[in-house]
Order: structure tokens, then sequence, then C-alpha cells
């Protein structure tokens, strides 16, 4: 055998063997003779076998560098898809008559894709599509995190070219509740003495204090020596008399103070997964500022119970939050004057962070506890040393505060309801009549029950600690 036959052979085989292995993963198209043919859809980088019932004698492709042709036999013809696009294959029969045309269409291979996406995300509804050199997502997911999965798998057979209109089912809207809790204690304790001695003869005039008491001159205390007791001040003792010509005071003072101040706040907010809520429960404190060309403007900064979050359902019933929690107060105690105007400082608290739970489940996302202490101690040089008689000439206070704050969270999946079962704080109470107001009294008198939601929740008490009724 020449070598020209072994190439032809081996040639022959080659094709066979491809032809095969081609077909064996790809669709057979039949044309039929007289019929108008359908659209033949070849995935990139494979084939598939068309088959003519008529012989033809030569056949073309419009565009090569979409599909490549290759012959068979006089029937068949091997189509490869080369790059995705649309293009025209033509059929002539021996004595040059048109057999057909045949649109061919090469599309991304989404084959392999689609079982990888059962694997990885089962049980989802995800229907995939081909579009010119990209993949088309479309159908209902049941989390975010499942529509990020598919997205990044689509990446991987078409970077840049994934197109999303895929929907995520189940509830997407989250009501955030916040609870603020602060608690404020102080205590101050004070302890003072005080000697005053005051005299005169015919050649000297004498007047001595000693200590921090705040003894003041004039009126009759005791023995008629010629002090009296400061009237502002809370927990004095004091004893005066004569002593030949001298009046001697003896004062003591001792004060305790105690304070506590409770704020409680609970801040309730809906929003959409994905999108950004706020929420403001206080006031704007006006702040002049000046301009460049000297005119004064005001501006306003919001001072109470602030909140943003933005919620996102990332699986079932797992919620990511991302959320800025803040508790503001005028303080009166710290001030400043510019250009003749007193403007008081701002106390504020605030949390941002973000957090991971399921519908229902709580997390104290800040928690600050303050302890300040301060003790202080005046005295007359020496004389405040000595033993028991020395607390006439010394001063001691004590003062000591702490604050907490505790801010609690709890998200929940919501749904809307109907109109008819949500109350109004104004559903059970109505204004009074004259006869009500003027002979009984009475500022407000219970609405009459009616039917539905609105009237089940009517009839509930609100007097305890509570709802809308304030006693």
């Amino acid at each position: 055998m020449s070598m020209k036959a072994y190439i032809a052979a081996g040639f022959v085989g080659l094709t066979l063997t491809m032809t095969t292995i081609h077909s064996a993963q790809a669709e057979t198209l039949k044309i039929v003779s007289g019929s108008v043919s359908s659209a033949l859809a070849v995935p990139m980088n494979r084939a598939v076998i068309v088959e003519s019932e008529t012989p033809f004698a030569e056949l073309s492709i419009a565009n090569p560098g979409i599909a490549d042709i290759s012959t068979l036999s006089d029937r068949s013809i091997y189509v490869l898809g080369k790059a995705p696009g649309r293009t025209t294959l033509t059929l002539l029969a021996p004595d040059g008559q048109l057999i057909t045309n045949v649109d061919v269409q090469v599309s991304l291979d989404v084959a392999e894709f689609k079982e990888r996406l059962q694997q990885i995300i089962p049980g989802e509804q995800i229907e995939v599509r081909t579009a010119n050199d990209g993949i088309v997502l479309s159908g209902t997911v049941s989390s975010v995190a499942k529509l990020d999965r598919a997205l990044d798998l689509a990446e991987r057979y078409a970077p840049g070219r994934v197109s999303n209109l895929m929907n995520v089912g189940g509830v997407q809207q989250v009501m955030l509740k916040v609870r603020f809790a602060e608690m404020q204690r102080s205590v101050t304790k004070e302890l003072s003495g005080g000697l005053t001695v005051n005299g005169s003869t015919s050649d000297l005039a004498t007047s001595i204090g000693l200590g921090s008491g705040g003894l003041t001159s004039g009126g009759t205390t005791g023995t008629g020596a010629g002090f009296s007791l400061n009237t502002a001040a809370i927990g004095q003792g004091a004893v005066g008399f004569n002593l030949g010509s001298f009046q001697v005071g003896i004062l003591l003072e001792a004060l305790e103070s105690k304070g506590l101040v409770r704020t409680l706040s609970e801040p309730n907010l809906t929003a959409l997964s994905g999108q950004e809520a706020r929420f403001l429960a206080g006031g704007e404190y006006p702040i002049p500022v000046r301009n460049l060309n000297n005119t004064v403007t005001v501006e306003y900064k919001p001072f109470g119970v602030e909140l943003a979050f933005t919620p996102r359902v990332v699986d079932g019933d797992i919620i990511n939050l991302a959320i800025n929690a803040a508790v503001s107060s005028i303080d009166t105690t710290v001030s400043v004057t510019a250009a003749g105007i007193t403007l008081d400082a701002f106390k504020r608290r605030e949390a941002e962070t973000t957090v991971e739970m399921r519908d229902g489940e709580s997390f104290a996302i800040a928690g600050l506890l303050q302890d300040d202490f301060n003790d202080q101690n005046g005295q007359v040089p020496w004389l405040g040393d000595v033993p028991v008689l020395g607390a006439l000439f010394r001063s001691a206070s004590f003062q000591r505060s702490q604050t907490e704050l505790v801010i609690i969270i709890t998200p929940h999946l919501v749904s809307p309801v109907r109109g008819e079962a949500l109350a109004l704080p104004t559903d059970r109470v109505r204004p009074p009549t004259e006869a009500e107001l003027f002979l009984f009294g009475k500022t407000a008198t219970n609405r009459a029950s009616r039917g539905g939601g609105i009237g089940e929740v009517a009839k509930q008490d609100y007097s305890g600690s509570y709802g809308y009724v304030m006693e």
C-alpha cells in the first residue's frame, strides 16, 4: 500500500473517531426533502450531525468563524460550533438546485453549568438560558445567599456576561426592635467644720475664722453670740457663746445626696431587605454659625434616640444587620459662650456594628459601665492634723457616679396584614362630652367596642406599665 493510501485511511479513521465521540454527545437534525428546516442549535466547542434525505453535492457556511462544517457522506454533515453567534448552512443538489438553508445558532454550552447548579443549589427553580455569548438566569430562589451562589457559579462559565433576572422569594421585610436602657447613679457626701471668733476691746478688734464652715455674722444663736446659720446650706449645726468680750461660734456641716436617673426607649422600625431605614425620636437643637461674609445662619443638630440600620435576609430566617444606634441629650452642665451666645454641650452614646442572627433572637450590641470616683480633703495647716478637734478645721468630700448603658436588638421577619387588624392608640379613647367634662370631671371616655381585629385589640387593657394610658 502506497503512502498516499495510508494517509487517506488515517484521515478517514480520525474522522470516524471524531464523529463517534461528538455524535454521542450531540443531537441529530434530519432534513426531509421539500420541507423547511428549523434552526439548528449547536453548543460551542461541540458538534451535531445533520442528515439529509436528498443527496447533496455542495454545501457552504456563511460565517466559518461561527461554525465549521465537513462532509461525512453525500447525506451527512458534521457541524462544529466555534464561537457564539448565528449563521446559515446552505445545501445544494447535484443539479445545482437549492435543497435548503439551515439557520445555525451557536451558543455557550450550559449543560455542565446546569448540572453543577443542581449539585450546589439543589431544589431551586432556576432557569438557565443563553443570549448571544452570555448566560441569563431567571426564576425564583429562596434566599439572597443562594442567589449569590448561582451568580458566582455562572461567572465561572461566562465571566462578565451574566444577566440576573432571578427573584428572591420568602419574607424579605425585617422589623427591628431596639431597647435602650441606661441607669445613672450618683452619691455625694461632705463633712466640714469651722470655728469663728469675734471680739473687741477699747484698744483691739479681733475677727478670726478657721475651717470651711458657713457661719455668717448677724442675728443671735445660742447664748447671744452674734452668729447665724447659712440658710442656703443643708445639714448645718452651730453653737455660739460669749467668752468675756469675745464671741465664739462653732459649726459642723454634714451633707449626703443621692441621685438616680433611668432612661428607657424602645423604637421599632421596618425595612425591606437590603434597604436602609432611619428613625429619630427627639428634637433638633439650633446652633448659630457665622459665615465668611460675617452673616449668621442657624443649623440644627438632632438629638434624642437615633437608629439607622440596613437588614439583609441571608438564608431562610438568618438576618444580617448593619446597625448604627445612638442616644443623645443636651448637657446643661457644660456650655460655651461665643459672640454673646451661650450654647450647651451634648451627651452622646453611640454604637455601630454588624451582626448576624436568626428571626426573633436578641443580641446585646453595646454595654458600657462607667465608674467615676472623686475624693477631696481641705484643711487648715497643722490645725487640721490635731486628733478629734482637727475636724473643726477640716473639710472632706466624697463623690461617686456610675453610668450603665445597654443596647439590645431583636430582628423579626414580618409580612403585611390587612388594615382592619391594626389598632391605633386612639381607637379606645374618645373626647368627653360637655356634661362628662364639667359634671363628672372626665377628660376621656372609652370608645365602644367594634367588630373585627380593631375591636379585639380595643378590648385589651393598657392600664399597666405599657401601652398608651398614663395615670
